[in-house]
């Protein structure tokens, strides 16, 4: 081949009259030659490419009490969606935070599947106010919020013995619990975001304790019921109205902890929306309102919700 392309390139020089003819054939010649070499990568477009199912990540914006029970439920729904044998098994992605954290960040258009609220107000709320724009390019988003789970409330503390209150006069011996300490230190998770701690001051307010404790400063305000619970456990705190599926996670010593009885504050019950037209999110939904998905919750000291 190079010896044909110098006798091509002489016979330029021997008959000039014949030039574009014969160029024409040597650029034919070298585009034919690059043809038969490797494609660059911008010409592998021809290529198929393996396809992610973006479909296929479930992405869970979850309360933070349900830390401790939400990734064995996601195990145990991974399991069943293995052995049915439909399709690829989703991944679930999980952001814990306050309700009404992750309630501003959907509003904001953070880009969830699923929100599973630790009280029903926000789950109603997103209901009528994402925008009708919204609504109209995704018209399976939101759906109507479901029930899957009803919080206990519970009394903690690492540092003063609570055994006392496990007997049949429980409500005053709590009420004068409050009154007697008067420098211990309380925690309750933020009310106008955490609704543990919505119920945990509407007991104090009916104890009649909340003003005084706010009104000495003694009353710490955490973001959320994950930091009450770390702020007591770690005996920054006196006292800490935590949620009674923590103190089951860690199996907490029963002189530790008091379970509020549940009449004596607001019920607390969790609803979830599925906010796209995932199809996780929807399978995943029904899989928490399952009799499987209950046992999880009712292992983990939540109340039922049928």
């Amino acid at each position: 081949m190079a010896k044909a392309n110098s006798r091509s390139v002489a016979a330029l020089h021997r008959a000039p009259s014949r030039h574009y003819t014969l160029l024409a054939s040597l650029l034919a010649s070298v585009i034919a030659l690059s043809a038969c070499g490797p494609k660059s990568a911008a010409n592998d477009v021809d290529i198929e490419q393996p396809q992610v199912d973006k479909a296929q990540t479930l992405r869970i914006a979850a309360a933070a009490n349900l830390s401790d029970v939400l990734p064995d439920i996601i195990k145990g729904y991974q399991a069943q969606k293995a052995a049915e044998k439909k399709g690829a098994v989703p991944t679930v992605d999980v952001t814990y935070a306050s309700s009404g954290k992750l309630y501003a960040q959907i509003m904001a258009g953070a880009p969830y599947d699923m929100f599973l609220s630790a009280n029903q107000a926000f789950p109603a709320k997103l209901v009528t106010t994402i925008p009708a724009a919204d609504k109209a390019d995704n018209p399976a988003a939101p759906t109507v919020p479901f029930t899957y789970a009803r919080g206990q409330l519970a009394l903690y503390s690492v540092t003063q013995p609570l055994d006392a209150l496990n007997t049949h006069s429980k409500a005053l011996t709590l009420n004068a619990l409050l009154q007697s300490s008067p420098s211990s230190t309380w925690t309750i998770a933020n009310p106008k975001l955490a609704p543990y701690g919505a119920s945990a001051q509407a007991y104090l307010q009916d104890q009649q304790q909340y003003e005084p404790l706010h009104a000495q400063k003694r009353l710490i305000q955490a973001e959320n019921i994950g930091q009450a619970f770390q702020y007591t456990h770690t005996g920054s705190v006196d006292y800490g109205f935590v949620a009674q599926s923590q103190i089951t996670a860690l199996n907490v010593p029963s002189e530790q902890f008091y379970t509020l009885p549940p009449a004596t504050y607001p019920p607390i019950l969790q609803d979830g929306i599925v906010l796209t037209p995932s199809q996780a999110a929807i399978d995943f939904s029904e899989y928490l309102q399952s009799a499987s998905g209950q046992d999880y919750f009712a292992r983990s000291g939540y109340l039922s919700v049928r």
